[in-house]
């Protein structure tokens, strides 16, 4: 794996991460992912065939020593600061997506808020902002 990666790459990588956080990707996170890749502006231009490959990239990067440290930085170094809070925004429509936010969820959204240096009152938004869209 390179030192970095392209934008598409590092927001890819940042929902793969929240899927995969609590040890198990579940049908619809892996079907959320999908359709957020479709469908998004911020990945105009990805070659959507590329996504299995990304996030088995994503999943090795994770098992190695300090996997999870090592991809929050190649994520904040490969992102320009203005996708900081769409990446914010996907992994928050990840964990949603199965309508249970986990407590390795809420630890990784705050380890995310933490690196890209994202304001608290940003997070509270984009977060309640979800939970709206997936209330039934």
């Amino acid at each position: 794996m390179s030192a970095s990666f392209s934008q598409h790459e590092a927001l890819v990588y940042v929902m793969v991460m929240m899927s995969a956080v609590d040890r198990s990707m579940s049908d619809d996170e892996f079907a959320r992912i999908g359709g957020l890749v479709r469908f998004l502006p911020a990945f105009d231009g990805f070659d959507e065939d590329r996504l299995v490959h990304i996030g088995r990239e994503c999943a090795a990067q994770l098992a190695a020593p300090e996997g999870l440290d090592v991809t929050l930085e190649m994520v904040r170094e490969s992102l320009p600061q203005r996708h900081y809070e769409t990446a914010y925004a996907l992994a928050v429509e990840i964990a949603a997506a199965d309508q249970r936010i986990r407590t390795e969820e809420i630890r990784l959204l705050q380890l995310l808020r933490d690196r890209l240096a994202l304001d608290k009152l940003t997070c509270a938004a984009i977060e309640r902002g979800a939970l709206a869209r997936f209330r039934r």
